[in-house]
C-alpha cells in the first residue's frame, strides 16, 4: 500500500517535515518514492509548499494520506480540485470552468489565511497589553503599600514624641534660669601668708665696740 505521509527533519523542539509518498512498510524517515512538498508547523500560519497536481495524481492512483497530510491537502485545495474533476468527468462543466473555480477558491483562501494571521497577531498584542497592565497594577499596588507603611511609621513616631513630651516634668523659666546659673562654687585660692622674717640679736652677744 502507498501512503502520503510526513517525514520528520530538523532539531529537537524545532521540527519541519517533508511531504512524501512512500510504501507503508518503509520506516517513517526511511526511503520514499516521491517528495511532494514541505511543511513547517512552527510558523504562523504554518508554512506549506505542495505540488498540487502531483498530489492529485497520487490520490487518483489510490495513495492514502495520513490524517495530517489529509488536512494539508484540504488546506491547499487538492481535495477541492479532486471534487471539481468529478464534475468535469460527469460533464457538469469544462476544464476551463474548473480552473476558474479553483483560482477563485485560491483567492478566497488567501484572504482567509491573511485574516487568520491578523487575528493571531491581534491576540498576541492583546495578551501583551494585558501582561503590561498586570505589571503596572502590581507596581501601583506595591507603591501604595510602601506609602501606607511610611504614613503609619510617621504617625507612630509622632505619637511616641507626644507621649514623651507629656511624661517630661514642667520647668518654669525662673527655675530653668536658676538651674543654669547655679553652679558649684569653686573655693577661692588665697595666697599663703608668708611669715615675717625678723633679725634678732642674741642677748648674750655683745658688740665688739664695748
Amino acid at each position: 500500500m502507498v501512503k502520503m505521509r510526513l517525514q520528520r527533519h530538523g532539531r529537537k523542539k524545532s521540527p519541519f517535515y517533508h511531504i512524501v509518498v512512500a510504501n507503508s512498510t518503509s520506516p517513517r524517515d526511511g526511503k520514499f518514492i516521491e517528495r511532494l512538498g514541505y511543511y513547517n508547523p512552527t510558523r504562523v500560519p504554518a508554512q506549506i509548499t505542495l505540488d498540487v497536481d502531483k498530489a492529485l495524481q497520487w490520490l487518483q492512483h489510490g495513495a492514502e494520506p495520513t490524517t495530517t497530510v489529509n488536512s494539508i491537502l484540504r488546506y491547499k485545495g487538492v481535495l477541492y480540485k479532486k471534487h471539481l474533476l468529478r464534475g468535469v468527468k460527469k460533464g457538469a462543466f469544462t476544464m476551463e470552468v474548473l480552473e476558474e473555480k479553483f483560482a477563485e477558491w485560491i483567492r478566497s483562501h488567501e484572504g482567509a489565511v491573511l485574516d487568520h494571521v491578523k487575528s493571531v497577531e491581534d491576540k498576541k498584542l492583546k495578551v501583551k497589553d494585558e501582561e503590561l497592565a498586570r505589571i503596572a497594577a502590581k507596581r501601583k499596588e506595591r507603591e501604595e503599600a510602601a506609602k501606607k507603611a511610611a504614613d503609619e511609621a510617621a504617625k507612630a513616631e509622632a505619637k511616641a514624641n507626644e507621649v514623651s513630651t507629656e511624661d517630661a516634668p514642667e520647668v518654669s523659666n525662673e527655675e530653668a534660669v536658676a538651674e543654669i546659673t547655679t553652679e558649684e562654687t569653686v573655693p577661692d585660692v588665697t595666697e599663703e601668708t608668708v611669715p615675717e622674717v625678723t633679725t634678732e640679736t642674741p642677748a648674750d652677744e655683745t658688740t665688739k665696740d664695748q
